[in-house]
């Protein structure tokens, strides 16, 4: 049996190349011939943290919606690098769902939704749900609009969804728990802020937000 260190990937030195580049094009060039999601995937388990932080920011660039459960596990990982690579990278992952057509729809309703049509990137989101009622980000956008139209109920309804399809949807919670606290419920609230919290741990806005309605209920 031998004793040798384990080689350490060839990932790790394509990681380190783009901490002094930032050439990201190059970096997925790179990764994309060398490696597939799955074996990205399997590196994210890496004892190596330096291993786990190349193999999270690979998936976020190349990564489609398959390999959310790894992202979604990477943000609890012990190394806070590692979590924030996650964050970033999961939330491009959420849009990279369905068909280029699909894809391309979710594209222009963020879009919309950014540039405060609210009204215009509800009807595309529900003309894209009807068509991909799977796409759980775009439940999360319809979300997005109802809650700036002060649709409150509605958006819930909406965040509940795309959490049922997408269960690491750390902002869905979070913009559910906005949602109940425009409704002045509290106690839904904090149940919301918690399961963010639960997803993703470094969401230090949310966790004042717990303590806060903690308190407020501990006192009733």
């Amino acid at each position: 049996m031998s004793n040798k260190p384990a080689r350490t990937p060839f990932l790790s030195s394509l990681y380190r190349q783009y901490l002094d580049n930032q050439d990201s094009g190059s970096l997925m060039r790179k990764v994309s011939k060398c490696y597939t999601p799955g074996t990205l995937e399997r590196l994210a388990s890496h004892p190596k943290r330096e291993v786990r932080r190349a193999a999270i920011l690979a998936l976020g660039f190349i990564g489609d919606y398959s390999v959310n459960h790894t992202m979604g596990r990477a943000l609890l990982d012990d190394d806070r690098t590692v979590r924030l690579l996650a964050e970033n990278g999961i939330r491009s992952v959420w849009t990279r769902a369905g068909s280029k057509s699909e894809r391309q729809q979710l594209g222009v309703i963020i879009r919309i939704n950014a540039a405060g049509q609210y009204q215009e990137a509800i009807r595309k989101a529900s003309v894209l749900i009807d068509k991909a009622p799977w796409f759980a980000e775009a439940w999360h956008q319809r979300a997005v609009g109802r809650f700036n139209l002060k649709k409150f109920a509605e958006s819930i309804r909406d965040c509940h969804q795309a959490l049922e399809i997408n269960p690491y949807h750390f902002i869905a919670a979070t913009s559910m728990g906005q949602a109940y606290l425009e409704l002045r419920n509290p106690i839904s609230a904090l149940e919301s802020f918690r399961r963010a919290l639960r997803l993703n741990p470094d969401l230090e806005g949310v966790r004042a937000q717990v303590v806060r309605l903690a308190r407020m209920v501990e006192d009733k």
